[in-house]
């Protein structure tokens, strides 16, 4: 028979990696001048519409 399951439950080690200090670092990424412009991500292109719907 297992215990209640109110019991409290032992305590354990974190996962490793878990407790680990991260440090972001941070890439400049260069972009030609004559490349087009990126897509805009969906809730800009959704934003975008809904203007467009107002001014109408």
């Amino acid at each position: 028979m297992s215990a209640p399951s109110s019991s409290p439950r032992p305590e354990h080690a974190p996962r490793p990696g878990v407790t680990w200090q991260t440090e972001l670092v941070r890439v400049e990424q260069l972009v030609d001048d004559d490349a087009p412009d990126p897509r805009p991500n969906r809730a800009t292109r959704r934003a975008l519409k809904r203007a467009a719907r107002r001014t109408k």
